[in-house]
């Protein structure tokens, strides 16, 4: 009995960890579906960091610039 507990219980986490890359993925612009499919099969602390590594295809070059714009301010000071 505590075997099969415990099995289930693995299997759910497992499902449920899949979702947190998944749901970056989607934050930065790219497939819900295809990561959390990938997060399944492959594994999941490799798809997030798959995913904090891709670049956010949502941030324009206006936000890049003010970001770079940002930092040089706060270098001179």
């Amino acid at each position: 009995m505590g075997e099969m507990f415990f099995a289930i219980l693995g299997i759910f986490l497992w499902v449920v960890l899949a979702f947190i890359p998944a749901m970056l993925a989607k934050k930065k612009g790219y497939s819900f579906l295809l990561f959390l499919i990938l997060s399944w099969f492959v594994s999941f602390l490799l798809t997030l960091i798959i995913v904090l590594v891709l670049r956010n295809k949502n941030e324009t070059a206006q936000d890049r610039a003010d970001e770079r714009a940002a930092e040089r301010a706060i270098e001179r000071d």
